[in-house]
């Protein structure tokens, strides 16, 4: 059985340091997404939708993952990769401290291998077995995020903006713009990790 080390092959964009803000460029990559919306007064901690939306898009990947192992011809099995979020607002600025208004994509990268039709038959396999309406919004796409800069976030989550400044000041100091949507890539288990130790790769489209 063949076996992808998917983490291996994109070391340099799923790998990075924390101590230096680095350029990047995304090829197209294969997803499983889920768009979605944090509700009013609500974060991403205890916003129904979004732990819905989280279930789902872990619930297909794994189930994607075990039919590709077990299918007869040529089994491929690989781990499956860390969650990531794209987030926005339609108005006004991105404020890290309010909630309202937040939108969000989440991404799971998928190996090519996972096609169209074998999407469609594990999605309707897992509805059968598990059927909720967060599944129905699940959809399979290739995305390019292109160009990019990228750093490692070491600690919780309320202390980003230290490190987007970061972030910020490197673009400036290297006449880039920032276009697009923040982007996060989630490496550690909330519900699990100390905070002070989680670790989140923070990325952001340049030109």
């Amino acid at each position: 059985m063949l076996t992808l080390d998917l983490k291996k092959q994109y070391k340099e964009l799923y790998g990075p340091s924390a101590k230096m803000v680095q350029v990047v460029r995304v090829p197209r990559l294969r997803f499983v997404r889920i768009d979605g919306e944090i509700e009013d007064g609500c974060r991403p901690g205890d916003s129904p939708g979004f732990a819905a939306a989280t279930e789902a898009i872990y619930s297909i990947s794994y189930t994607l993952k075990f039919a590709s192992k077990q299918r007869s011809q040529d089994p491929i099995d690989y781990p499956v990769m860390a969650l990531e979020g794209q987030w926005w607002v339609e108005q006004g600025e991105y404020d890290f401290n309010n909630a309202a208004g937040w939108k969000y994509s989440l991404m799971l990268m998928q190996p090519e291998h996972i096609t169209p039709a074998l999407f469609a038959a594990a999605l309707e396999k897992l509805q059968k077995k598990h059927p909720g309406p967060a599944l129905a919004q699940l959809r399979l796409e290739d995305f390019e995020e292109g160009q990019a800069i990228q750093v490692l976030h070491v600690g919780p989550y309320s202390t980003e903006p230290e490190t987007i400044r970061r972030m910020d000041e490197f673009a400036t100091q290297h006449a880039y713009r920032l276009h697009g949507r923040h982007h996060e890539i989630y490496l550690s288990d909330p519900r699990r990790a100390d905070p002070q130790k989680m670790k989140t790769i923070l990325r952001h489209p340049i030109e």
